[in-house]
């Protein structure tokens, strides 16, 4: 097990990183699916709370799930979200400062290829009624895949990075991946010529030698910051203009030990890759980046979770703090982390088998929140009780986690005897 005390690529501080467990009862909330074919449906979900009413929450899931609550969480409607670019999957879900719902996913476009875009559907109303779609431009059957977004908090600007293959699984040489940028300065209406932000690039395998999991995140003055993760470790690029110009080229932070192509007995394919988020609470530790994501870095049959910090956006970096805190070989993964904007708490939802013997597939789902920036962490097992995943059936690359105001609301997929569902817990830190 390490334990790691240096922090970043230059910085060289030492902090006590205290973890308290606990097994507590937050009701589970069963989030019906919408009608789909895909046998998968359910995985891979991404939730926002809309900041202006916190009762409202959105919600997606592949290959084309929307679902919505208007009562916190307590109750859910779900429905089908239709295009005439094709919807197919990596949901991303966002809600802007005036309420505008955001619906981000892949296409897979019958006029042109599949996948040669991602597709920006937008609504002012809950019930599902989206727009059109708009979309930056596609780059001829070039695959555009696992986009992230971020928007700025005053401007409503939506910045959002993304991986472009030449050619998708193949293991051409000459074939290469890429970090690309875009942005829209009229919610969505409009996107900006996409732009390539990494120099170095990857394979185009899907695989730890793939430059994947950008994320973008606003720091201090504005700073627009990019994380992602690949054969050089993870990697970070930073733009002071709202992305006109970039780093001549991109920075390593660290290495990502193990590569981010994880492999988790049970798991159809699992993954370690990147979350960036920013406090923009406007408290003590406003504009600070907060990097999280998972590694075997302790061997193939140790798992664990880790964060980074940086004050200087991504100038210095410090960590890594692991996060999780069990202290023998077992597996946390598919970490995803948001921060509460109401008042800089950090919050983590993953997966976790530490209550069970070596080599179970018993999962459980754990909540982690750190009110210090991440110097003691309190971890929760919020799953009312384990499930068992079957290795054969795909169960998607991550989870999601929404907070406002000590409203934290997880989602998660689960499965039972094969047949995967989708959940929230009600997690109210004011009660």
């Amino acid at each position: 097990m390490r334990h790691y005390i240096i922090i970043g690529f230059v910085s060289h501080f030492i902090f006590l990183n205290q973890k308290i467990g606990a097994q507590e009862s937050y009701e589970n909330v069963r989030i019906p699916l919408a009608k789909s074919n895909y046998r998968y449906s359910g995985c891979e979900p991404s939730i926002a709370i809309d900041e202006l009413n916190p009762e409202r929450l959105v919600a997606g899931s592949i290959l084309d799930g929307y679902h919505y609550s208007t009562d916190g969480g307590k109750s859910w409607k779900s429905k089908q979200l239709k295009s005439k670019f094709g919807v197919f999957g990596d949901p991303v879900m966002k809600i802007d400062s005036k309420g505008r719902i955001y619906y981000f996913h892949l296409a897979s476009y019958k006029k042109t290829s599949h996948l040669d875009r991602i597709v920006c559907q937008f609504s002012d109303k809950i019930d599902g009624t989206f727009s059109k779609g708009s979309f930056p431009s596609p780059n001829g059957s070039k695959v555009q895949d696992k986009h992230w977004i971020t928007i700025h908090p005053e401007t409503n600007h939506l910045f959002m990075t993304w991986t472009q293959f030449d050619a998708y699984d193949s293991s051409n040489p000459k074939d290469s991946s890429f970090i690309m940028f875009s942005k829209s300065t009229d919610q969505g209406l409009t996107w900006s010529t996409p732009k390539r932000i990494s120099k170095y690039g990857g394979d185009c395998l899907d695989g730890d030698n793939t430059v994947e999991g950008a994320v973008p995140a606003i720091g201090k003055d504005n700073a627009l910051v990019v994380t992602w993760t690949g054969p050089r470790g993870l990697m970070m690029q930073r733009s002071l203009d709202e992305g006109k110009t970039w780093l001549p080229e991109e920075r390593k932070i660290i290495d990502h030990p193990g590569g981010w192509d994880i492999i988790v007995p049970g798991f159809y394919r699992a993954n370690g890759l990147p979350f960036l988020v920013s406090d923009q609470s406007g408290g003590t530790r406003n504009g600070t980046l907060y990097l999280n994501w998972a590694d075997q870095g302790n061997g193939e049959n140790d798992t664990d979770i880790f964060l980074l910090f940086s004050t200087d956006n991504g100038e210095h970096w410090q960590g890594p703090i692991q996060v999780n805190k069990e202290t023998r070989e077992t597996h946390q993964f598919l970490t995803c982390l948001t921060v509460d904007q109401s008042n800089g708490d950090l919050h983590f939802v993953y997966y976790d088998r530490s209550k069970y013997e070596p080599g179970s597939l018993k999962t459980d789902v754990i909540w982690t929140v750190s009110k210090d920036g991440g110097i003691t962490f309190n971890e929760t097992t919020i799953s009312t009780s384990p499930f068992q995943p079957h290795g054969s059936k795909f169960f998607g690359d991550y989870l999601g986690i929404a907070a406002h105001n000590g409203t934290i609301r997880p989602i998660w997929p689960r499965m039972d005897q094969g047949r995967i569902t989708l959940w929230t817990a009600l997690i109210n830190m004011a009660d």
